[in-house]
């Protein structure tokens, strides 16, 4: 019989995206207040791979990722989840944007071996957590690569996500000591 073992903390990541730069920041604002400082921040991304949220988001949208620099449970994903939700809620009340969904966030976390991203959606490849948020491995690292897998989101096979996640990666493996 196996030993159940504690999880190490993990890397709290965040993907931000909105057509408005005001959002953008807003969100990294509230996310900073609530969950401490930005550690790591990708690129401002176009965010073009597909049109799912024009209807509710409006064109042009732009993502950017965060990676904060306090580690946390992994049994942390739903609570982050559903605060995320609550402040889409509160900026789309507190702002005159005409989208429906002004701005969308997306938290998840990162270890040595994956990044799971939190979701409201089932999925036969998902796995239920509590309070109506699941979660999925989006991608998985193997052979000193990021790997896909068959549901992985375009935008999260791009190159240039994967290089902000090695960089997240090393700096997980650095406050590990490893």
């Amino acid at each position: 019989m196996g030993e159940a073992q504690f999880h190490k903390p993990v890397l709290l990541i965040t993907a931000a995206f909105s057509r408005h730069h005001d959002a953008l920041a807003w969100g990294r604002a509230r996310a900073e207040r609530d969950w401490g400082p930005v550690a790591l921040e990708s690129e401002t991304f176009a965010f073009e791979e597909t049109s799912f949220y024009e209807a509710t988001m409006g064109s042009g949208l732009k993502k950017v990722l965060w990676a904060f620099e306090r580690l946390v449970s992994p049994t942390q994903l739903v609570d982050f989840k559903l605060l995320a939700n609550d402040w889409e809620d509160e900026f789309r009340r507190s702002h005159e944007h005409a989208e429906l969904r002004p701005l969308n966030l997306d938290p998840g976390y990162l270890t040595e071996a994956k990044l799971v991203l939190a979701t409201t959606k089932d999925r036969d490849h998902r796995l239920y957590l509590d309070r109506g948020i699941f979660a999925e491995v989006t991608l998985h690292y193997h052979r000193r690569v990021w790997q896909a897998r068959p549901w992985t989101y375009p935008d999260y096979q791009r190159p240039d996500y994967h290089s902000f996640f090695d960089r997240c990666r090393e700096y997980l493996r650095a406050r590990y000591g490893s």
